[in-house]
């Protein structure tokens, strides 16, 4: 189960990508009609970006929102999330198992509360037919679904590795490169 698993949370990252790309293209966009005008008023040049941007700056918050999500169950299993290790890796053997479960353990509720409340956001935004108060007009459920599915496989994530230290697995290491970060004494 646990390679399906790693897909999934390598899928849910590559769509992370997808939506950190729009989130360029997004900007880029919005961002056009300025640099047109720009070039007009400083060198004379006709303004190549004649257009209005009309809501590139919330489509790109909504891409920016799910390109975090997304790829959140993807960088927690690689082990690139930020963790605070001043005291776990202090600690050596059955202590620094028992602390790494209250961890995952805390973490597992947290994103389960977030995974929670992300989806029934969605639910009650896709019941309501809650609209975008933007210039275009779109049901907010759709934006919000990236977040719900990006929260819930997070959740997922951390469920399992919860599963795998407390069955006697291997401990959650730091990613490759960080012994060098810490100060030799």
């Amino acid at each position: 189960m646990r390679p399906w698993l790693r897909k999934l949370y390598d899928g849910a990252g590559a769509l992370g990508g997808v939506f950190m790309v729009l989130l360029l293209v997004f900007v880029l966009y919005s961002v056009g009609p300025g640099v047109g005008l720009w070039l007009e008023q400083t060198f004379g040049l006709p303004n190549p970006f004649n257009y209005v941007a009309r809501s590139a700056d919330e489509f790109a918050g909504y891409a920016m929102l799910a390109s975090a999500f997304l790829a959140m169950a993807s960088t927690f299993g690689r082990g690139e999330h930020i963790r605070v290790t001043l005291l776990l890796q202090r600690l050596k053997g059955r202590a620094r198992r028992a602390a790494e479960l209250w961890c995952l353990a805390l973490g597992s509720l947290l994103s389960g509360y977030l995974a929670w409340f992300s989806v029934r956001l969605c639910y009650i935004s896709w019941q309501l037919n809650d609209l975008s108060t933007g210039l275009i007009a779109i049901p907010l459920w759709i934006p919000q679904l990236g977040m719900a599915i990006g929260a819930v496989v997070f959740m997922i994530a951390v469920v399992e590795q919860l599963v795998v230290v407390a069955t006697g697995g291997p401990l959650v290491e730091e990613p490759a490169g960080e012994e060098a970060l810490h100060i030799e004494r």
